[in-house]
């Protein structure tokens, strides 16, 4: 694909790698059946192809970014999986973040849209306020429908019980229950510690069963992805830089084997940081060492022998790939494998794997697409449901945990909630 850049975009270490993206793109289509949003629009600006020639006009261009390319580029969920489809390696991630961190840079969204942004992603990355306006949103529910359509989004998502969180995103450490094997630290997240904290609970529960001390490190909060993928990329840095020191100076002063997360959105961009910091002379290194150490909870597990099975009749699992996991860190095997191995029956969803909607705050910030996404993946597990009878359904992401159960009547749950309770720990909650 032919650039028309200036030698002055050319000298931004960003931008060449835009310029080099552009360039191994081959126009051959393969993007378009792999996009959920192309699926449902058939309109190629919807689409990745689509999406890399507007962003490409919109930087030569060099002027402020017109609305409809901004709204074509927020339209994208970030689901990856036309990284996965490209047969020429085109880095669509980076790419289209560089997009969002571009228009947030030059274009004026309208007031009110600006705000709601940045409402939304600072209410969910502050656990406390969170749970506060949760709280107070359910007060609201039955006015939602005079609100607007993203309001009434936003306060339909709110989950009519929030449990009380057991353990709290401060310094702590859990013992391993026989002879350590590992010291592993257990990032706590977000919006999954106050909108289903038994995730982490079971996660504690059944890596101390398998002889690992868990630690929750003092000074890790928010990953940074939630910033990230609206285009506040200086929020998301400060983020990073804060977790990235915060872990170091525990693996220098107590020592870490391994960053264990449970939420694939979170590992995802804990795994990136190295990206994003590749031109930083001060974090290079750092962030290098962070992203090695940083396993999704199903790796850690298939590195070592899970507890004895001590549950019996099993029920039929159905398993959602979030699309973070499948896509973003190339984890398809392992949770499978997992829950065959201590007795569940596994029940594929038939057909192509499409988002469901969810992606960080997309389900909030672009509604209507993200319930039509869920309801077409729901459709699909109904009918797996109704023809294996099967009762329970089963991902690895807090997002999509969240987006399907807020439409079907299946018990949807974490696969670490299923593996805890069948060695031994609690029953996942409904």
């Amino acid at each position: 694909m032919k650039t028309d850049f200036t030698e002055v975009q050319r000298s931004n270490p960003l931008m060449q790698m835009m310029e080099e993206n552009l360039r191994k793109c081959v126009h051959c289509g393969f993007c378009l059946p792999s996009c959920p949003t192309y699926s449902v629009l058939g309109d190629e600006r919807e689409s990745p192809r689509g999406r890399i020639y507007l962003i490409k006009d919109m930087l030569e261009s060099r002027d402020a970014p017109n609305t409809e390319t901004v709204s074509h580029v927020d339209s994208c969920l970030s689901c990856l999986a036309c990284v996965s489809a490209c047969p020429s390696g085109v880095d669509y991630q980076h790419y289209i973040d560089y997009a969002r961190s571009y228009i947030e840079d030059h274009h004026q969204r309208p007031w009110f849209e600006r705000f709601l942004r940045s409402l939304i992603v600072y209410i969910i990355t502050h656990a406390r306020f969170f749970r506060f306006v949760l709280r107070m949103a359910r007060f609201a529910k039955p006015l939602s429908r005079f609100f607007s359509s993203k309001i009434f989004s936003v306060i339909n998502m709110v989950p009519a019980e929030l449990k009380v969180e057991k353990i709290t995103n401060t310094a702590k450490i859990f013992p391993a229950k026989g002879l350590k094997i590992k010291r592993v630290s257990l990032l706590m997240g977000c919006a999954q510690n106050v909108l289903r904290p038994s995730i982490n609970e079971a996660t504690i529960r059944l890596l101390t069963r398998m002889n690992m001390e868990v630690v929750v490190t003092e000074g890790v909060g928010c990953c940074g992805a939630l910033n990230h993928h609206i285009g506040k990329d200086s929020i998301a840095r400060d983020l990073a830089k804060t977790n990235i020191d915060a872990w170091l100076t525990e693996f220098d002063q107590r020592g870490i084997d391994n960053i264990i997360v449970n939420a694939a959105g979170c590992g995802t961009e804990i795994k990136d940081y190295a990206y994003m910091f590749k031109d930083d002379l001060e974090y290079n290194e750092k962030a290098k060492k962070i992203s090695n150490l940083t396993k999704d909870i199903s790796e850690l597990l298939s590195e070592h022998q899970l507890p004895s099975v001590s549950l019996s009749n099993q029920p039929n699992i159905i398993y959602h790939d979030a699309c973070s996991l499948m896509y973003g860190q190339g984890i398809t095997r392992e949770p499978r494998e997992h829950l065959k191995a201590v007795g569940f029956e596994l029940t594929e969803i038939p057909g192509r794997h499409f988002c469901c909607g969810s992606a960080g705050s997309y389900n909030l910030l672009q509604p209507a697409m993200a319930e039509t996404l869920k309801d077409r993946r729901l459709t699909l597990i109904d009918k797996v449901s109704k023809s294996n009878r099967a009762s329970i359904l089963a991902t690895g992401n807090i997002g999509c945990l969240m987006q399907l159960a807020s439409g079907t009547g299946l018990q949807v749950v974490h696969t670490v909630e299923l593996l805890d309770w069948a060695t031994g720990g609690l029953k996942p909650p409904n």
